[in-house]
């Protein structure tokens, strides 16, 4: 159904309440989601995205029901991930317009949905496109936030950034708009977005606002492909955003561990009482085979330090924590301490391959750990208060 978000630019998209889980089982969704496609009807009419694959159809049937389909005379992409992408070759099935995004993004799209005679028009940062009543569409280069083919598209007088995955979350929101959304809710969301979307390209995620910030645009809306569109608080999100995005940490400690018969639960449990004796220490405990991960991740990026403990299983560790180290390493944190532990019952590598997979990771590993036979002992748990001064 279309909604109108300002000017003769609406909300097109799918509000989906179900969603549960992204980017396959790595990220966890507790407050619905939405894929945001937007119509811009001026004098050339202008969709911008589509929707999750699994809505194509309802997406489609909208647009026949309100007799837009056959108006489109544009259609600008401004990533191929299915999620923005998911409906276009029914779509395109349907009509035959050209098809606006970057030379990455074409070479994804007919990747994914083979090479279809689609009539690409290729643009990079500065190109432009007139649509009639005396605005244009600005096409802006946002490669690696997150993936190769990004881009995002600003529609000037309106004052639009259709932003693509920056700024975005997961949040299903009926009412559309950031001020309309319970806040302590929206920045969470945005957060977790952040961190376990865009926080590998911190980096160039900074030059890039500061490029916005620097065009001489303005930003009256901010219109992510997922969650809330911003208005009255663009500039909040942009300085969260400049926040997030420089080596962020608050003083917490995360604790996240793995067990199998109860030690490894148990040293993190005491370490757990160490860190509580000092003043002003956030302190979280996570076993992540009861937690999701990617919930784990926002908690290790508050973190100025983590301690990881697992027990050794067939000389290595065990499976779920070798997953989640490697998801921990895909997102990159900076400037983190770490400490590990474990118990073992007869050859005790885990240490080892904890303290490697850590330093591959970004952190700065304290060469002491907490090693236990069996379970710990009275003389392993005197060793923790020492164990976590050297940590942090």
């Amino acid at each position: 159904m279309k909604r109108n978000i300002c000017g003769n630019v609406s909300f097109i998209g799918a509000i989906d309440w179900d969603l549960k889980k992204f980017h396959g089982e790595d990220y966890s969704i507790s407050s619905g989601s939405s894929q945001n496609a937007y119509l811009i009807e001026e004098e050339k009419t202008v969709l911008i995205d589509t929707v999750l694959t699994e809505n194509r159809c309802e997406f489609i049937k909208n647009l026949e029901e309100e007799k837009l389909l056959d108006r489109i005379d544009i259609i600008v992409i401004n990533h191929a991930e299915k999620d923005h992408s998911g409906a276009l070759s029914c779509l395109m099935n349907k009509i035959n317009v050209p098809i606006y995004c970057s030379a990455a993004c074409k070479n994804i799209l007919e990747g994914q949905y083979g090479k279809r005679g689609w009539d690409f028009r290729i643009v990079k940062t500065g190109d432009e496109l007139e649509i009639g009543n005396g605005k244009k569409l600005v096409f802006l280069d946002m490669k690696m936030l997150h993936w190769p083919d990004s881009m995002a598209t600003y529609l000037t007088k309106d004052e639009v950034l259709f932003s693509n995955d920056a700024f975005g979350q997961h949040l299903a929101i009926e009412e559309l708009f950031s001020d309309k959304a319970d806040e302590g809710v929206l920045f969470k969301e945005a957060l977790k977005y952040f961190v376990n979307i865009l926080n590998p390209f911190s980096v160039l995620l900074l030059k890039k606002i500061e490029e916005l910030e620097k065009s001489g645009l303005n930003f009256s809306y901010i219109a992510p492909s997922h969650g809330a569109i911003w208005r009255k608080n663009t500039k909040k999100i942009l300085e969260k955003y400049k926040e997030w995005a420089n080596s962020y940490k608050e003083n917490q400690i995360s604790i996240v561990y793995d067990s199998m018969w109860g030690g490894t639960r148990k040293l993190a449990k005491k370490i757990e009482q160490s860190l509580n004796s000092k003043e002003d220490v956030v302190v979280k405990v996570f076993d992540i085979a009861k937690t999701e991960k990617s919930d784990i991740m926002v908690e290790i990026f508050k973190s100025r330090a983590i301690f990881v403990g697992c027990p050794t299983v067939s000389n290595s560790i065990t499976s779920t924590m070798a997953g989640f180290l490697e998801y921990l390493k895909q997102l990159k944190f900076k400037n983190k301490k770490a400490g590990v532990f474990g118990c073992y019952g007869w050859s005790g590598e885990s240490i080892k391959i904890l303290k490697e997979k850590l330093k591959e990771s970004g952190f700065s590993v304290c060469e002491d750990a907490i090693s236990c036979l069996w379970s710990p002992s009275q003389e392993d748990c005197l060793k923790i208060q020492s164990f976590v001064e050297n940590v942090l």
